[in-house]
């Protein structure tokens, strides 16, 4: 929801990416990079399959190298790909390293205030959406719980399905782009089948103008991704996947004997390795084809 006065031209290409989907009911994969060669995979996969995207980098990233060199890479992708690849701050639990992240360059940036009050919650992420609106860049927010023990919290607990009413006045009193919903999706590779509750999107969907958002990707079954995105996902998380096809592939590569096989040969196995990966949710999302 961009306020009056903002211009069209900086919404485009990869700001109104994740509403076409929603338009188009198809969903956007989301991939969380960790260095170059995650990203330049992703980027590969894009490329080939002509696809809307998103580059994520998280609070551990930032930590890791800053801001600069974060956002210079995951610019350099989207003007690889002619705008189709959006750059996203994931998971970010403060106010002002989101707007860090807008003033670097960032297209979208998510304040995960979801383990505070909603009243707290709300005043956050308005604060978030004022700043980066007025600079031509997305918000996406969090209203219930996803489950697991990762770098923004640990939580097993039974409350954490997102509450529907809540939802409502979170987007009408912020004016956040996105809402990232609980609805038994978790982080990280799953300890049981996920049963995601499907009735609890769709109602949720029903009531709210946004597009959601599904964190967890990795490990629920292709059938419930799409029941997702029939019901107003159109922005899927993946990370782990990426993260373990690129440690199990490099550690492959690294039992090779050395025998003059250089290293950007065995990271060239890496890169293809998460690519094939990346293109495999590009296809399950719908996203490919689209430019």
């Amino acid at each position: 929801m961009f306020p009056e006065g903002v211009r069209l031209e900086h919404k485009m290409p990869q700001q109104v990416m994740i509403r076409k989907a929603l338009a188009e009911g198809y969903a956007i994969p989301a991939f969380n990079f960790s260095d170059i060669w995650e990203l330049l995979a992703i980027v590969d996969a894009a490329k080939e399959e002509h696809a809307h995207v998103y580059v994520a980098s998280n609070m551990k990233v930032i930590a890791s190298m800053g801001y600069g060199f974060a956002a210079a890479m995951g610019l350099e992708a989207g003007r690889e790909t002619e705008g189709n690849i959006a750059l996203h701050l994931d998971h970010c639990n403060s106010v002002e390293q989101c707007c860090a992240a807008v003033d670097a360059g960032y297209n979208s940036v998510m304040i995960d205030a979801s383990v505070k009050s909603l009243d707290e919650n709300i005043e956050m992420s308005k604060r978030v959406a004022e700043y980066a609106h007025s600079r031509g860049c997305l918000v996406e927010a969090e209203l219930g719980r996803i489950q697991g023990n990762t770098m923004e919290g640990s939580y097993d607990g039974g409350e954490f399905l997102a509450d529907t009413q809540e939802c409502i006045r979170l987007v009408t009193e912020t004016g956040v782009d996105s809402l990232a919903v609980g609805i038994g999706n978790a982080h990280g590779f799953y300890k049981a089948p996920p049963r995601l509750n499907i009735e609890r999107l769709k109602e949720i969907h029903s009531r709210v103008s946004v597009p959601l958002v599904l964190h967890g990707g990795t490990g629920i079954p292709d059938e419930q991704i799409r029941q997702c995105i029939e019901n107003g996902i159109a922005k899927v998380n993946v990370g782990t996947l990426l993260h373990s096809t690129y440690l199990d592939t490099l550690k492959k590569e690294l039992s090779r004997d050395w025998d003059g096989y250089g290293i950007m040969d065995r990271f060239a196995a890496v890169r293809d390795a998460v690519k094939e990966k990346c293109i495999r949710w590009i296809k399950l999302c719908g996203s490919d084809r689209r430019y």
